[in-house]
């Protein structure tokens, strides 16, 4: 997963606090999850892509072609 959720809450401008916030997770978690030391179950990662507006490719795949 790299460090795209990472990558995509400074795109869409969310820090990583509102994330924490917004998914009822501590911001130590979401932490570990932007920094690509914990992997978030699925149900989370869809949530994440909820959040911040994305595919949730976009946060699996480590460099997105952009057209």
């Amino acid at each position: 997963m790299s460090h795209r959720i990472k990558e995509a809450l400074i795109e869409v401008g969310i820090s990583q606090t509102e994330l924490a916030k917004r998914l009822g997770k501590g911001f130590n978690m979401v932490n570990l999850y932007a920094t690509n030391r914990v992997q978030p179950p699925i149900p989370v990662l869809y949530r994440i892509a909820e959040i911040l507006n994305v595919d949730v490719r976009t946060l699996l795949v480590p460099n997105e072609i952009k057209k």
